[in-house]
């Protein structure tokens, strides 16, 4: 499977928004290749890694973020959500899973009840190694253009996540720790 077949499929090559989203995509994809190769006793199927690492937000098209020239008509927070149902449909249900799992460091039934989130209440955090290691390698990537696609460190990553919780703090230090790495 081509990730960049389905990527495609709903987005323009020349458009600004394809240029965000595959950018972005490759640096996770990337990331993500490494961390695997820091734990190979985990046994992380690296080529699913590959392809789900570059679908993990398949879905933004159909979320409203200006900033990223999104405009579609959901709020961001629901676009992991969104892509599972794409992927779904397309015939790729490990890889929608990814999706799903991917926001945040993950969100659990009570953050979804509790903050209000316009999703199903059930958990939708990352299990598997390779949903868990896509998931963590995200977090040091920003779409946002300004942030000139630097890689973000691990104190930038780690303020970015406390205003969530601490739950959402412990889970990335758990990650961290599992993945092996500094």
């Amino acid at each position: 499977m081509d990730p960049y077949d389905l990527i495609h499929e709903f987005y323009d090559p020349a458009s600004r928004l394809y240029s965000i989203l595959v950018s972005h995509s490759e640096q996770v994809a990337e990331k993500a290749l490494k961390i695997a190769g820091n734990v190979p006793w985990l046994n992380p199927d690296l080529d699913f890694i590959q392809q789900a690492a570059m679908l993990h937000d398949i879905a933004i098209f159909q979320t409203n973020v200006p900033k990223i020239s999104c405009h579609g008509k959901h709020p961001y927070v629901i676009h992991g959500y969104l892509g599972r149902q794409l992927l779904e449909s397309k015939g790729f249900p490990r890889h929608a899973l990814v999706c799903e799992r991917h926001v945040g460091v993950g969100i659990s039934a009570e953050e979804i009840k509790n903050h209000g989130f316009p999703l199903p209440v059930q958990d939708m955090v990352p299990e598997s190694i390779e949903e868990i290691i896509i998931c963590f390698a995200d977090k040091f990537f920003s779409k946002d253009p300004n942030y000139k696609k630097q890689e973000k460190s691990i104190a930038e990553v780690m303020e970015s996540i406390t205003r969530y919780g601490r739950k959402q703090e412990d889970r990335f230090m758990k990650w961290k720790t599992l993945l092996n790495y500094s």
